[in-house]
C-alpha cells in the first residue's frame, strides 16, 4: 500500500512566549490508501490537533506532513486550499451549512466554487449521493427541518462531491444518538471498503472499532497503536473489547 499522509516528527505549539502550549510533541503518524485509522485519546491529548495539521487545515510548529508526494507546509494557501478542496474531504461534528440554503445547494456548493464543473452534473452527483446515504427526497428541505442524522449524512454527500482520497472526520458521531451513530459508521465503512481512506478522530471505542488501526493519544503522544483487521460486520463486541482493553494499558 501506498502511504496517503506522512507526518514525521510533528510538534504544535500554540500561543507565544510563557503562554505558549505545545500540543503536539514530534509525533509520527501516517495512513495508507485505502486505509481506515481512528485516533482515540483523553480530552487535551492532542487527538483533534493531530487531524487538522495531517490535513493542512492547521499549520505545523516542526516536523513534517507531506500529502503523497506534497510537502504541506511548502504550499501556499490558494493551493493548499485546491488540495483540501480537490483530494480531500471533512466532516465534522457539528456540520457547517448555509442557512439560506438549502439542503442540496449545501451539498454542491463547496464543489461549486472550483467554476469549472456543470452545475447539473455536480446536481446530479449530489441526488445520487443523497440516495446512497438514505436521505433522497430532502433536496429543499431547510437545513432546520431535518434531524441531526440527517443533517450529519448531508455533511457527508457535501465531503464525497469532489470524490476524495481521504475523509478526515472529527468526533462524526458525537452530536447524534446511538442509532443514529451506527448508521453513519455503517455508511462511512461502506465509503472506506470503496476505496476511501479514512482518518477519524473519536472519544468512542465502539466507534473506533471499526477502524483497520487506533492510535491512542496521550498528552502530546501517540502511546500506543492497535492494529485490527478490515472490519466485516460481525465481529464488533470483541473489537470494542480490544479496544477498552488497550485504553485501560495505556491509563487513557
Amino acid at each position: 500500500m501506498n502511504k496517503i499522509i506522512t507526518g514525521k516528527n510533528i510538534v504544535k505549539i500554540f500561543g507565544h512566549g510563557s503562554e505558549q502550549t505545545k500540543v503536539l510533541n514530534g509525533v509520527n503518524a501516517e495512513v495508507e490508501k485505502g486505509e481506515f485509522v481512528a485516533v482515540m485519546g483523553p480530552s487535551g491529548s492532542g487527538k483533534s490537533t493531530l487531524l487538522f495539521v495531517l490535513s493542512g487545515m492547521d499549520d505545523i510548529t516542526g516536523g513534517s506532513v507531506r500529502f503523497g508526494d506534497t510537502e504541506l507546509s511548502q504550499l501556499k494557501e490558494n493551493e493548499l486550499a485546491d488540495v483540501r478542496r480537490k483530494k480531500m474531504g471533512f466532516i465534522f461534528q457539528q456540520p457547517t451549512m448555509l442557512k439560506n440554503l438549502d439542503i442540496l445547494d449545501n451539498i454542491i456548493l463547496p464543489a461549486a466554487q472550483d467554476g469549472k464543473k456543470d452545475f447539473a452534473q455536480l446536481t446530479q452527483r449530489a441526488k445520487k449521493l443523497m440516495k446512497k446515504t438514505g436521505i433522497a427526497g430532502l433536496e429543499k428541505r431547510d437545513i432546520t427541518e431535518v434531524s441531526g442524522g440527517q443533517l450529519q449524512r448531508a455533511g457527508i454527500c457535501r465531503a464525497l462531491m469532489n470524490e476524495p482520497e481521504i475523509l478526515f472526520a472529527d468526533e462524526p458521531t458525537g452530536a447524534l444518538n446511538s442509532k443514529s451513530s451506527e448508521e453513519i459508521m455503517e455508511m462511512l465503512v461502506d465509503i472506506n471498503q470503496e476505496g476511501t481512506a479514512i482518518l477519524l478522530v473519536t472519544h468512542d471505542s465502539k466507534v473506533a472499532a471499526r477502524a483497520d488501526r487506533v492510535l491512542f493519544t496521550k498528552d502530546g503522544d501517540i502511546v500506543s497503536e492497535l492494529k485490527l483487521q478490515k472490519f466485516s460486520g460481525d465481529k464488533i463486541e470483541s473489537r470494542t473489547e480490544k479496544v477498552l482493553a488497550q485504553m485501560a494499558a495505556v491509563g487513557i
